[in-house]
């Protein structure tokens, strides 16, 4: 057992609001900065109080925040192995506080946990350790992240009804959707313990069972609307053996080193008829020979709807669909590299392949290995896409003159400004509860996009027409609709009469160029601007308002030409298009 709380790289970083890079400066600059107590070479702990100390003594603010308080008490109570462990017996004190009569141990050290909870609430506070967990074990934790969960329960259709997850970990997928009834499976007690806490702390009638899915099915007459999956990955101790005549194959007796395949058929055989399945695959399940007899069924029965290639992972998502008796087999299955907003990933986009062309000695599935095939036009596309790069590509260099000397302006900062009532300032919460409404992200602020996120809560806060929204990483744009802020936003009010919005957006902008090379942030309240006149503070801002609209065409172009070469690359092999002469 830990003598006294640890701390990891990135959670000093919390501590102190500045990036993990700044810590890492630290430990190599400082010499007297503390060392590490435990953990390992790439993820070391630090003792809280030796770092609470070399903070004071180096003039370092910090906030240790009731989240953090909880977090390290709760982990200083066990090695980092039993983390699971210790966050499953904060789930079972989370419940008994709520009037549920569970089984299990709590922690030694309550008070920091139920303090959490009464700031946050229960589920939030739970949600919260779980988010910690993970983090400090990134490396060893196989945890679906929220864009994957949210397109998997999208087009399963799993945010109605019951759905069911065979492999629920610590119940990610369930909690991305909204079902009426929640079932779900883990090998694993600790995390069956805090999926379960987590689904009835939010309040969705649910049942959890510990056990191994395959072997010892738990739910062996459910008949969900949808199932949802991530599947353990090249589990070769699956139970080939003692599973061999089980009536869940009913595409075939997956082999022994295709244990995906098994989870598959589990899935399907759990969906009612009609319901969808979303699972999460391995790459290489799409082709490798052995389960080929069992994508060639999934295809000829109609259940096997869609294959989609999911960016950076390695893994593919399968859509299915368990057949009813009146269905008639469709002639076709969708195919579809996405796209790093998963977000926009639509099924009628992707290739529309014939499974006749599909039923050869290999099956092979991949996305990647049909483009341009079935009746894709690849010439077509490969024209309208030139098109669009043609109309993007910049006509126009930027409207600047270099100056024969250059101008010395004088100075102030954002802060000044603030001082002096010519600028406001709001900070949207680093951390925002969850909810319906749409919220801009700093992804989406870096994009130009529309909003992406989802958020709830009383704390949120709305930019108006004419305000400047930033992140701490230097991107600034003047908002034109009224727009929920995500965390790690800030909005900028002007004094129209005053401070022009496009200048200020372009010098916060410019700073983030200007900022030392060893920082990821932007101190903006340091930020210098040049002090000029209103009148030239909008001839400023019009200069920096077309640079910020070519950077944003500038953008679009590189990715249309990304498009243009891979179509062009794909077209000159499958034929469609020729070396010109």
């Amino acid at each position: 057992m830990n003598a006294e709380a640890t701390v990891n790289a990135g959670e000093i970083a919390r501590l102190v609001d500045v990036g993990r890079a700044a810590v890492s400066n630290w430990r190599r600059r400082h010499d007297d900065f503390p060392q590490p107590v435990g953990g390992t070479a790439t993820s070391p702990l630090f003792s809280l109080r030796e770092v609470e100390e070399w903070l004071r003594r180096n003039g370092k603010v910090y906030r240790l925040s009731t989240a953090d308080r909880a977090w390290q008490r709760l982990r200083a109570a066990g090695d980092d192995l039993r983390l699971g462990e210790l966050v499953a017996s904060a789930a079972v004190l989370l419940l008994r506080d709520n009037g549920y009569f569970v089984p299990g141990e709590e922690p030694a050290d309550a008070e920091a946990l139920l303090e959490l909870a009464k700031e946050r609430g229960p589920a939030e506070a739970l949600d919260l350790l779980c988010e910690r967990y993970v983090e400090a074990h990134s490396r060893r934790l196989t945890v679906t992240s929220p864009e994957v969960a949210e397109l998997m329960v999208r087009l399963a259709g799993a945010d109605t009804g019951t759905v069911l997850d065979p492999a629920c970990g610590l119940g990610t997928l369930l909690l991305s959707g909204s079902p009426a009834r929640a079932l779900g499976q883990d090998i694993d007690p600790s995390f069956a313990r805090i999926a379960s806490a987590r689904l009835v702390l939010r309040g969705v009638d649910s049942d959890v069972v510990c056990a191994d899915s395959l072997r010892q099915n738990g739910f062996p007459e459910a008949q969900a609307d949808a199932v949802v999956c991530e599947p353990p990955f090249n589990d070769r101790a699956w139970g080939y053996a003692e599973l061999t005549g089980d009536p869940r194959w009913e595409y075939g007796l997956p082999p022994r080193g295709e244990p995906e395949l098994a989870w598959v058929q589990h899935c399907l055989a759990h969906v009612r008829p009609g319901g969808r399945v979303a699972i999460l695959m391995p790459s290489a399940a799409a082709s490798r020979r052995p389960g080929r007899r069992i994508r060639s069924n999934l295809l000829r029965a109609g259940a096997l709807r869609a294959v989609v290639t999911l960016p950076v992972t390695g893994s593919d998502l399968w859509l299915l669909r368990r057949p009813e008796p009146q269905d008639r087999s469709p002639s076709h299955v969708v195919l579809l590299e996405a796209g790093a907003d998963l977000s926009t990933v639509d099924l009628e986009a992707g290739e529309l392949v014939r499974i006749i062309d599909l039923l050869d000695d290999d099956v092979d599935i991949s996305p990647a290995r049909h483009r341009g095939g079935g009746d894709r036009d690849l010439g077509r596309e490969f024209s309208s896409a030139l098109d669009r790069f043609r109309a993007l590509a910049p006509a126009a260099e930027p409207a600047l003159d270099v100056l024969a000397r250059r101008r010395s302006l004088p100075t102030t900062t954002l802060g000044e400004l603030v001082k002096a009532g010519l600028v406001s300032v709001r900070h949207s919460p680093a951390r925002i509860g969850e909810g319906d409404r749409p919220v801009l992200t700093v992804d989406d602020l870096a994009e130009g996009r529309e909003p992406t996120g989802r958020a709830g809560g009383p704390d949120l806060v709305t930019a108006e027409p004419g305000d400047v929204i930033a992140s701490p990483l230097g991107v600034a744009r003047v908002a034109t609709m009224p727009v929920t802020l995500g965390a790690h936003l800030a909005a900028y009010r002007v004094d129209p009469e005053r401070m022009d919005a496009d200048f200020l957006a372009g010098a916060l902008r410019a700073a983030d160029h200007r900022a030392h090379l060893g920082s990821s942030r932007v101190d903006a309240r340091r930020t210098q601007l040049p002090r000029l006149s209103i009148a030239e503070q909008r001839v400023y801002g019009a200069a920096f308002r077309r640079l910020a609209e070519l950077a944003d065409t500038v953008r679009e172009a590189a990715a249309a030409g990304h498009a243009l070469v891979r179509l062009g690359f794909d077209g000159l092999v499958e034929g469609s298009l020729g070396p010109r002469s």
